[in-house]
């Protein structure tokens, strides 16, 4: 009797221990989903604000880009020279 009932016992010792042991396993796999989870969205808005920097770089690209084009033209450099403080000739 003596040692079914110390195998009883050892079989709920061994029971609580995997329970403990499962919900702890649990635990620290919830803990590790949370922060994958935060690292995910702080990754997300960073490429959100780097996608809005390049868009706006773009933009800013693209004007410069039709400037170059006015001041490459005859009238362009001519209202450059005045800007830079070239006169017109005088006869």
């Amino acid at each position: 009797m003596a040692k079914t009932k110390m195998s009883e016992e050892k079989a709920r010792r061994i029971a609580v221990g995997a329970t403990v042991a499962g919900v702890l396993v649990l635990l620290f796999l919830v803990v590790i989903l949370v922060i994958q989870f935060v690292q995910i969205g702080v990754a997300q808005r960073e490429r959100d604000r780097l996608q809005q920097e390049i868009e706006s770089y773009q933009a800013l690209l693209d004007n410069r880009t039709s400037e170059l084009d006015f001041y490459e033209t005859e009238v362009g450099m001519y209202h450059l020279a005045l800007e830079q403080g070239w006169g017109t000739p005088r006869k």
